[in-house]
């Protein structure tokens, strides 16, 4: 505004400044008070536009010393902004830091200067009390946080990690409750309260809650199928034990969970035993064929061995090796190919079928594997050099986490927990009792062991040489005892044998 009023006193000025050198200034005459002014006209339009414009300096001078003390008040507060701003970016960064101290000392500062942040200095004071350690004072911030509704979201997380910390399951769960009813969209909230549904045993619940994470897109489609697979599946296993309506249940959600995922193969065998609970062996069997084509594992051989109790040994092998042929190249099956004929009572055909596991690597399970083919074979000392080496060897935890005295992937709620979340975020089963070390299927069977030092067999087993001569237990195990004094008789003469059991020629 001011601009285009100069221009157009500029533009007036030009114009009575043209006129006048044109040589027709005109004449103007003023009587005011007995006073009589003669003069040009440009003289008298110059004199107006002067006058004009100083009336206008004095004017905007008298109005800029009105505006002083607001303008002094304005600076003051813009500094103190600027300050407030200040400390609570320096105590932002020393918090993250992890320096209480310092967070403390400029959220103290801030609180007198940023008055128009209030709720940043509540977040500075209660993330600088967090690296100073002072648990109270952190929660009392969180709690002033409340008050602000754009920061109620953080006081509960706040409230939630301090609750957890202290041990605190109820506490930390009401306001995960309390964040997620707020926001429906919040991973962290959905997950806290999710981890509290799995930590009760709420299946339905968690379900509900899986659901509404994959419509509003925290979860991704596929961790969503794995999820509702898992927990159809604990589902089903927490009601298989009740009463008749209980088990159908049981059965259908266990259905469920092995159509959606027969690759996770608790729900195929949960599914498996309730049908042929049922009466219906047939299309148990079915399942566990499904799951076998998809992701082989020990818990369906053993499931599908059970379902007839009825057939001759030669059957049932027949049987476990139709399942193994639906995925011949898989280790498990090959496993299977050798449990099968010892079932047959095959040692020439389970020698063969162990021979295609030599390239996989020794763990307990192979080994004890391995000792059995031998014993049946008669090799009694190459079956407890399996055992000696077998000793050494790794766990399977497919194989370690079977109940050998109950019915497979019986857990409780916690060890389901477990398992749902890690099948659901990495598509992998995880082990509960082997990781809690406890004792599972025996991998080695019971031998005579108390024979001459076994490391020179097992070595020259290792090298493919011939192995020292070893006394049988069971060729010398009723003999007595020399008597104190008396020489101890020479044992007879025995021949030497091999590793794979043949005399070797003397």
């Amino acid at each position: 505004m001011i601009r285009t009023v100069l221009f157009l006193l500029l533009g007036l000025t030009l114009a009575v400044a043209v006129v006048a050198l044109r040589g027709d200034p005109g004449s103007a005459n003023l009587t005011w008070l007995g006073w009589n002014l003669r003069a040009t006209a440009a003289a008298v339009a110059l004199m107006m536009i002067f006058f004009t414009l100083a009336a206008a300096i004095l004017w905007r001078g008298l109005i800029w010393l009105a505006e002083a003390p607001g303008r002094a008040a304005r600076a003051r507060t813009e500094s103190r902004r600027r300050q407030g701003g200040e400390a609570l970016t320096r105590g932002f960064l020393a918090a993250a830091a992890g320096d209480g101290g310092e967070a403390r000392r400029h959220a103290q500062r801030a609180a007198g200067l940023a008055d128009d942040t209030p709720a940043l200095v509540r977040l500075l004071q209660a993330q600088a009390a967090e690296a100073a350690g002072d648990a109270d004072a952190a929660r009392a911030a969180y709690n002033a946080m409340l008050g602000f509704p754009e920061l109620r979201m953080v006081a509960h997380r706040g409230l939630m990690l301090g609750a957890q910390a202290e041990g605190d399951a109820a506490g930390a769960q009401r306001h995960a409750e309390a964040a997620y009813a707020l926001a429906r969209t919040a991973p962290w909230a959905w997950r806290a309260v999710l981890e509290a549904r799995l930590a009760a045993g709420d299946w339905a619940a968690a379900l509900e809650l899986m659901a509404g994470a994959l419509e509003r897109k925290i979860v991704s489609p596929l961790i969503a199928e794995r999820a509702r697979a898992a927990l159809l599946t604990a589902q089903a296993a927490t009601l298989e034990g009740g009463d008749e309506r209980a088990r159908q249940t049981a059965l259908d959600e266990a259905q469920a969970a092995a159509r959606l995922r027969p690759d996770f193969p608790p729900a195929s065998v949960v599914a498996a035993r309730l049908l042929a609970a049922d009466g219906r062996a047939a299309r148990a069997a079915q399942v566990i064929e499904t799951a076998w084509r998809a992701a082989p594992h020990p818990a369906l051989w053993l499931a599908y061995r059970d379902l007839k109790t009825d057939e001759t040994p030669t059957e049932r092998a027949a049987r476990l090796a139709s399942l193994a042929g639906f995925q011949p190249a898989a280790r498990e099956s090959r496993i299977l190919m050798t449990e099968q004929a010892m079932i047959a009572g095959d040692a020439v055909g389970a020698r063969a079928a162990a021979r295609e596991l030599d390239d996989e690597p020794l763990t307990r399970r192979l080994a004890g594997l391995r000792a059995r083919v031998a014993s049946l074979s008669g090799d009694r000392d190459e079956a407890r050099a399996w055992i000696v080496r077998g000793g050494e060897a790794p766990q399977e935890p497919d194989w370690s986490d079977i109940d050998a005295e109950g019915r497979a992937f019986a857990y409780g709620p916690a060890d389901w927990a477990r398992i749902a979340a890690l099948y659901a975020e990495r598509g992998e089963l995880a082990h509960p009792r082997f990781e809690r070390r406890e004792k599972g299927v025996s991998d080695l069977p019971e031998l005579p062991a108390a024979y001459a030092e076994s490391s020179p067999f097992i070595s020259a087993a290792e090298a493919g040489g011939p192995a020292p001569p070893i006394v049988d237990d069971a060729d010398f195990g009723e003999e007595l005892a020399p008597a104190e004094g008396d020489a101890a008789p020479a044992p007879p003469p025995r021949p030497r044998r091999a590793f794979g059991g043949r005399d070797k020629p003397r």
